[in-house]
């Protein structure tokens, strides 16, 4: 985000709408983390698992991303150590949620096209490992481009202090050329995986052999998280479209950047886990009992006081 020229009323209103958007996002997705925690029926289904665990990253990343933003107002000079923390941390979690979507895509193929090894493979075990994977192959990038910053720049430069964001810390042509080179493996993979599952669950369903309705449902769920991957994916494009707009309009460059931010980076992360949670009927079943009882429950206090 452009803070040089904006005025302290525009600062404010902006950092306003970022933290109250923050809030809302991760108060709607805590409701599917409750829902989870609350409800010991999903702790053995690895698919419920893995996608409690794309809400729960999500969150970290909407809670990194928005103190990012709000740092780059209210704190100009951010110790370089601190700040490259917060990067690789903010790196990892938007790495994690393809790689999750893939893991999700994977058990679902699993599920149609060898349902008598499912309960075998997809254990809970094998799950966390699973989530131990992702986190480490999602660090991966922020490392990388740690260990370039040690290797360019001299060791001195732990020591200053400066704007923390991505462009103004990791800005040598080595960390764009990196970016765009992981960045390019980790979508290719994931999407690789998903055409992959698409295609063999379309497969098994003309089978007579296999439960069409279960098959159906799986295509529309891996169709559906090609949907979420692209929502993640939207963030990745921030940077061309500010530049293209910003040329457009040069006048209200700031104002398109922050507009961007919150439609590419704060909104699909409200929306890809409330679609998936909303659609499935055995865990909205559960999320509205829950939700149901605690109304329920204030309203009887409210009475007796």
């Amino acid at each position: 985000l452009d803070i040089t020229t904006d005025r302290y009323a525009e600062a404010f209103a902006k950092n306003f709408s970022t933290v109250l958007l923050g809030i809302i996002v991760n108060c709607v997705n805590g409701m599917f983390v409750f829902t989870f925690f609350k409800s010991s029926v999903f702790y053995n289904d690895p698919r419920y698992i893995l996608y409690i665990h794309m809400v729960i990253n999500d969150m970290l990343l909407v809670f990194f991303s928005v103190s990012l933003v709000v740092m780059a107002y209210a704190w100009p000079k951010v110790p370089l150590p601190f700040c490259v923390s917060l990067l690789i941390i903010s790196s990892t979690t938007h790495k994690n949620t393809p790689l999750t979507l893939a893991g999700m895509a994977v058990e679902r193929y699993i599920a149609i096209c060898k349902p008598l090894h499912h309960h075998q493979i997809c254990t809970v075990r094998r799950t966390y490992i699973l989530i131990s994977l992702i986190w480490g192959v999602g660090v991966l990038p922020g490392l990388a481009d740690l260990i370039l910053l040690s290797i360019v720049r001299p060791l001195s430069v732990f020591s200053t202090s400066g704007l923390c964001s991505t462009t103004n810390v990791y800005s040598t042509p080595y960390h764009e050329e990196q970016s765009k080179i992981t960045h390019g493996i980790y979508t290719s993979v994931v999407w690789v995986i998903l055409v992959f599952t698409y295609c063999r669950v379309l497969i098994a369903a003309r089978r007579a052999s296999t439960d069409k309705y279960s098959a159906k449902k799986a295509q529309s769920t891996i169709l559906l998280h090609g949907i979420q991957l692209l929502l993640s994916m939207m963030s990745n494009i921030t940077p061309v479209i500010d530049k293209i707009y910003g040329n457009l309009v040069p006048t209200l460059w700031s104002k398109i950047i922050f507009f961007n931010y919150l439609l590419t980076n704060l909104l699909p992360r409200l929306l890809s886990p409330l679609i998936y949670g909303v659609r499935d009927k055995h865990f909205f079943k559960y999320m509205k009992g829950l939700l149901s009882c605690r109304l329920f429950n204030v309203k009887v206090e409210s009475i007796k006081h």
